[in-house]
């Protein structure tokens, strides 16, 4: 992947977070580890969104986290418009919580039952000086009018909201402090098909509006596809393959990464009809106990005896295309 002319906005550089496993009733020592984000290295730039995809459990949550510092990093770097942010306190966090926000997945287990809406979103601007006292309420209401709600909504409860509404206060929230860069981490995926694309809209129109660059955490590559400039295909806590999302849909590399593509349905059903199937075998390895080699060569069907002992590395087999496989998919459509 070539290196952009100018500073990214994120720069994440060999980023790991391993889990402690422990074991003992009165000696309480560590048994291994769980290798949840394994040397993961990323940019994004201004007003750039970035798809993470991959199965459940490969360590997108984690990397999301770990990249805002919520969950502290093993080792690694991550830069935030080439400010180090691995290692800082709470305090010197503080100034760079407002231009890096989050919007989970979950829309209802993210807001306080107990507060109004409008306390939700005001009470962000008021801790980090944004504005006070009568000045919040006309934030919060222009807010909420900008996500598809009512200003009258800030007065009720988040369980008075549909999963969908919800969902536009977490976004209305992530805005309040005006923030650079959103993580949205499965932002859409407990939401039915319908409010999936008005969501997908609203956050496109979002971004156009105020210049954001997003992290679109998703296991969905058909929604990923329509958000995303480029795509990080994820597997067992490793980024195996990266390119923009076209390249990725019309030639991908890396059999994980055909095996998804294969499963997204296709309208044309004489086109679906004759597309090549990879179907995947068993389920992902333990990320306590990786397998030797390429992480993935215990479900891949292209596997060689290199790939049982060497482990590949991320490296650029097209232009702007980087994959770690040593038998890469080349020619050979989804």
């Amino acid at each position: 992947m070539s290196t952009p002319t100018t500073t990214p906005l994120l720069e994440v550089t060999d980023l790991v977070k391993h889990f402690p496993v422990k074991s003992g009733i009165i000696v309480d020592r560590e048994v291994g580890r769980v290798k949840a984000v394994d040397g993961v290295s990323l940019t994004i730039g201004a007003g750039e969104t970035l798809g993470l995809v991959g199965e459940s459990g490969c360590g997108k949550s984690t990397l999301s986290r770990t990249i805002l510092q919520l969950t502290a990093p093993t080792s690694g770097s991550v830069r935030f418009e080439g400010e180090e942010l691995v290692g800082r306190s709470r305090r010197a966090m503080r100034p760079l919580r407002r231009q890096m926000q989050m919007i989970f997945q979950d829309p209802y287990a993210s807001l306080n039952p107990r507060k109004r809406v409008g306390q939700i979103i005001g009470e962000p601007m008021e801790l980090h000086g944004i504005a006070s006292g009568r000045d919040v309420t006309p934030r919060v209401r222009d807010l909420l009018e900008r996500v598809g709600l009512q200003a009258e909504h800030a007065e009720r409860y988040p369980h008075e909201f549909s999963g969908g509404q919800r969902q536009r206060i977490g976004i209305a929230r992530a805005l309040a402090l005006k923030p650079k860069l959103i993580i949205a981490d499965e932002p859409v995926s407990a939401l039915d098909v319908s409010v999936q694309a008005q969501i997908i809209n609203l956050l496109k129109d979002l971004q156009t509006e105020f210049g954001l660059a997003y992290l679109f955490v998703a296991h969905d590559l058909g929604v990923v596809r329509h958000v995303s400039d480029r795509v990080a295909v994820m597997y067992l806590g490793r980024i195996v393959e990266m390119t923009d999302a076209r390249s990725l849909y019309d030639q991908p590399l890396h059999p994980y990464s055909h095996a998804l593509l294969s499963a997204v349905p296709v309208p044309d059903p004489r086109i679906n009809a004759a597309r090549e199937r990879l179907v995947l075998e068993g389920d992902p390895p333990s990320p306590i106990d990786p397998p030797s080699g390429c992480h993935f060569h215990t479900r891949c069907p292209r596997v060689a005896d290199d790939c049982r002992v060497e482990d590949p590395a991320l490296r650029e087999l097209m232009p702007n295309h980087v994959a770690a496989c040593h038998h890469p998919l080349l020619g050979v459509s989804p």
